[in-house]
């Protein structure tokens, strides 16, 4: 809990921190009375004097650095608590790195998820190029890289490690009742990124987007694996089963998802979708 609402907070703040000097300039565009007062409370009275400017940059770099690390420790605790379970198919020392790499894969691929419409949406062709793209691309390439080293490593540590507990898991895995669950997994998570290989694939719009789609679904998969086939098939038989998710739980999965682009659409409609503060400086 400490470690995730840290990061929670350091990433609000940060996020945050970056959108005041476009506040500022929301509120002076802004013709409403309730509009200006409003976003003169959220741009904290800025004005952008010198001081103002170099305390802003002073901090924003602070928060940068230290939510670097936030990422690798944050992933790494919460794969923990996983990995210090003695649940099989938990207790592993790979989770750490595993976790990092996979949050990293899955938040690259929503990133383009969202971006290319959102592109052609507001006609930001000038500013989002294909070669940022492409540059998405190849970090998407190589946590998916990762991602599948770590997946192999599991099965190693399960053949290799005489634990028949552990091996019967991942046996499991591949043939029993959830094998649809972890083949879906790897098709979407392993195969289907080694596509990025080919440049004339990296900088296709289209297909980055048609891509991205499957790896959101693998990497849900993923957590799928993690969670549910450990528990059904565990050391004792008679807790063996197969999980039938409730219409509460579907409720709730449905929920996360109008939650989310909910809040998205909002901050889209009232808050500039690119940092105009940064864009002005790069013309200058």
């Amino acid at each position: 809990v400490f470690a995730v609402s840290t990061y929670l907070t350091v990433s609000v703040v940060f996020w945050y921190i970056g959108l005041v000097p476009d506040l500022a300039i929301a509120r002076r565009i802004k013709s409403g009375v309730i509009q200006k007062k409003l976003y003169g409370i959220f741009s904290l009275g800025w004005t952008g004097t010198y001081n103002e400017w170099k305390h802003y940059n002073q901090l924003y770099k602070f928060l940068a650095a230290l939510a670097t690390p936030l990422v690798l420790s944050v992933h790494s605790v919460v794969s923990w608590d996983f990995a210090m379970g003695v649940v099989y198919g938990w207790h592993t020392t790979i989770f750490a790195p595993y976790f990092v790499a996979g949050a990293i894969f899955s938040g690259c691929a929503m990133v383009i998820t969202l971006m290319v419409p959102m592109r052609k949406i507001f006609s930001l062709e000038k500013y989002i190029t294909v070669d940022d793209f492409e540059k998405l691309a190849k970090l998407l390439m190589l946590t998916g890289l990762i991602v599948s080293y770590a997946y192999i490593v599991e099965l190693a540590l399960a053949i290799y490690s005489g634990n028949v507990f552990e091996y019967e898991q991942f046996v499991y895995r591949l043939t029993g009742d959830y094998a649809w669950a972890y083949w879906t997994m790897i098709l979407c998570n392993v195969i289907s990124p080694l596509s990025l290989f080919v440049t004339r694939l990296r900088r296709s719009l289209i297909y980055l987007w048609i891509l991205s789609i499957p790896i959101n679904i693998g990497m849900w998969f993923e957590r799928f694996n993690i969670i549910v086939i450990s528990l059904a098939k565990d050391f004792d038989p008679y807790n063996f089963g197969i999980y039938s998710p409730s219409m509460i739980e579907w409720g709730i999965t449905i929920g996360s998802f109008g939650w989310f682009f909910m809040w998205f659409l909002m901050f889209t409609k009232t808050i500039p979708v690119l940092p105009v503060t940064e864009l002005k400086e790069e013309v200058e």
